[in-house]
């Protein structure tokens, strides 16, 4: 059987020039870079242009505003697809999780740019949302998965409050990360785990 195929029909020109993906990139490397370094009041976007190797038009053809470039930048940095696990342990699946989000907070840039951002949460509203939809609520959306199903494993106690079991969860890492300044590592995802697990075991 022969396949007749058809020579597309001839588009529209486009209407100015494409976006150039590299300028992209470098634009949102440069605003991450330059609130770990100074907080998300102290750099301009003339800042940013020159560490980014643009002009600044080329930004604000983006970003009409700072806080659009602010927003958009965050909100690139946590666009991350967070894969449910299933090891057929609660235990197991927890501490995947919990191993995921401590390579992820004791990275370099995100262990710099936390601090900054929550003190900017009060004030930027939207800033504060994408900060809560994609670093927080993609993570406790898995985590709290993996403990319902624990629930009806019966490795937890039915009447779990898994609100409450997600805060306790996340609550030692970033109080590390914010407060102390403790080593965020392996040592603590385990301990987080085996303290949950037993402690939330039915009775």
């Amino acid at each position: 059987m022969s396949t007749v195929t058809h020579e597309p029909a001839e588009s529209a020109p486009r209407s100015g020039r494409p976006r150039d993906a590299r300028a992209d990139r470098a634009i949102i490397d440069a605003t991450l870079d330059l609130i770990a370094e100074r907080g998300v009041h102290a750099f301009r976007t003339e800042d940013v242009a020159s560490r980014a190797g643009v002009g600044k038009g080329t930004i604000y053809r983006r970003y009409p505003s700072k806080d659009d470039l602010v927003t958009a930048a965050v909100g690139a940095l946590v666009d991350q697809e967070i894969v449910v696990p299933d090891t057929g342990s609660t235990r197991s699946d927890l501490l995947v999780l919990m191993r995921e989000a401590v390579a992820l907070y004791s990275g370099e840039r995100p262990g710099r740019l936390m601090p900054k951002l929550v003190s900017a949460m009060a004030e930027r509203p939207e800033l504060a949302r994408t900060i809560r939809s994609g670093f927080l609520a993609a993570r406790r959306a898995a985590l709290a998965e993996v403990l319902r199903r624990g629930i009806d494993r019966g490795d937890l106690r039915r009447d779990l409050d898994v609100e409450f079991a997600l805060d306790l969860l996340g609550g030692p890492l970033f109080y590390r990360l914010l407060i102390t300044g403790g080593p965020i590592d392996d040592r603590l995802a385990q301990n987080v785990v085996e303290l949950m697990v037993l402690g939330l075991a039915p009775q």
